[in-house]
């Protein structure tokens, strides 16, 4: 029973309806600035292009390219909100895709002690954004609920008749099994010492993108030695 019985639950349509408003805002907000620094870097380039060195032109070229990927994600994100998803599918190469984002994430979290490991990774046709946002949300978890012991994820990948079946494993803390049931439910965290960031979207969010893409996502095992997620991706 709730311990406040005036409390309404919240139903799956008000949840949704609270993602939707959650991700058209926040990508709406961030098309300004994104646009600004890609053009800002392009501006640079075309400007100081013969007084840099190679490493400086480099990271200008980043900057803007980071910069336009963003823009194209978000955009992305304001359309699935819309309720109209915008996907633009292309060979992708998910090995590098997952290798890139594990640089990213660790790049910018500082954990030196984590390690990734692949196994039979293809290329396949799907959005190379949205698909890396996927595994930019996934790999941000295993890195937020991990142990004390070497964090160490393996992106394996199997292909079964018409779809291909992705599994992202971690030797994280696992999941409760109070709690398999909630971890995709829309702004709700794990609970646990100290505060991990974020909105409690990622799980959520990722799910909703993958059904965009024809797929879907599910926890496949989760116990103290680690959780074990499943993509699966029409091949």
């Amino acid at each position: 029973m709730s311990s406040n019985p005036t409390r309404r639950p919240e139903t799956d349509d008000n949840n949704e309806e609270r993602i939707k408003r959650f991700l058209a805002t926040a990508s709406h907000d961030l098309q300004s600035p994104l646009r600004h620094i890609a053009m800002y870097a392009e501006l640079l380039l075309d400007d100081l292009e013969e007084t840099l060195d190679g490493e400086q032109r480099q990271s200008l070229r980043m900057i803007m390219e980071k910069a336009q990927a963003a823009q194209r994600l978000t955009k992305a994100l304001m359309s699935l909100a819309g309720g109209t998803p915008q996907v633009t599918p292309e060979e992708v190469d998910l090995q590098a895709l997952a290798e890139n984002v594990w640089r990213e994430l660790t790049d910018e979290t500082a954990v030196r002690d984590a390690t990734l490991e692949s196994r039979g990774l293809p290329s396949l046709r799907s959005d190379p954004a949205l698909l890396g946002l996927v595994l930019r949300h996934l790999l941000t978890n295993a890195l937020s609920y991990r142990s004390e012991a070497p964090l160490h994820v393996v992106i394996a990948a199997e292909r079964q008749e018409a779809d291909w079946f992705i599994r992202v494993s971690d030797s994280g803390t696992g999941i409760d099994p109070a709690y398999r049931e909630r971890i995709f439910e829309p702004f709700w965290k794990l609970p646990q010492a100290g505060t991990v960031p974020g909105a409690g979207l990622g799980l959520t969010t990722a799910r909703e993108i993958l059904a965009a893409l024809g797929g879907d996502l599910s926890l496949e095992d989760s116990d103290a030695s680690g959780s074990r997620f499943l993509i699966r991706l029409p091949a």
